[in-house]
């Protein structure tokens, strides 16, 4: 009889374990696909517009809603906001100038410098994924520094971007609340 119990004790103790491990495994799948899917929403406003033109593969911002080059011959320089008397600011003021297209405005407007390039242009979801929770491609921001990125005047404007230029295809509300989770969760690179 003793045998009967410590054979069914060590059952029991068996599946609980099991049980036990498929939940957290189970738990570990769901948060990776959530994971996935909140970048994959995201990743829609980083190929829009609004953030692709700063985010460019070269060295010149892009411009409008197709992504031309910018015009004037502007260039990014080493601190990102422009050279010689070509600098951001000289256009680029503190708020959106007021009319069609003129140009748009905000605190500090400016391209990443040079060294830290964060290039949306071009990227898969992977790709751009793997690149902004990289510290050493994203000026060494940690996972809440990323977060409080996404809180600055910068970051919003996508939402405020003046006549004539579209705005992202989420809210900033959802762009936010899906950046966060996709951190939360993991952080995890779509396939």
């Amino acid at each position: 009889m003793k045998i009967t119990i410590c054979t069914i004790s060590l059952i029991v103790a068996l599946t609980a374990a099991s049980l036990s491990f498929k939940s957290k495994d189970n738990k570990a799948n769901n948060d990776r696909i959530a994971s996935e899917n909140a970048f994959l929403q995201v990743y829609k406003v980083f190929m829009s517009p609004r953030c692709m033109n700063c985010h460019p593969a070269g060295d010149v911002p892009l411009n409008g809603n197709d992504n031309h080059l910018h015009p004037q011959g502007v260039k990014r320089g080493e601190d990102g906001k422009g050279v010689y008397a070509l600098k951001c600011a000289n256009c680029h003021q503190s708020q959106n100038t007021p009319g069609l297209n003129m140009p748009p405005g905000v605190p500090d407007w400016h391209l990443p410098p040079a060294d830290m390039k964060m290039v949306f242009q071009g990227k898969s979801a992977h790709e751009l994924a793997l690149q902004i929770k990289d510290p050493k491609q994203n000026g060494g921001k940690s996972s809440h520094d990323l977060i409080e990125h996404m809180k600055t005047d910068l970051v919003k404007w996508a939402w405020k971007p003046g006549d004539g230029r579209t705005t992202p295809p989420l809210t900033y509300t959802e762009f936010y609340n899906q950046f966060k989770l996709w951190i939360d969760k993991g952080a995890v690179a779509p396939e």
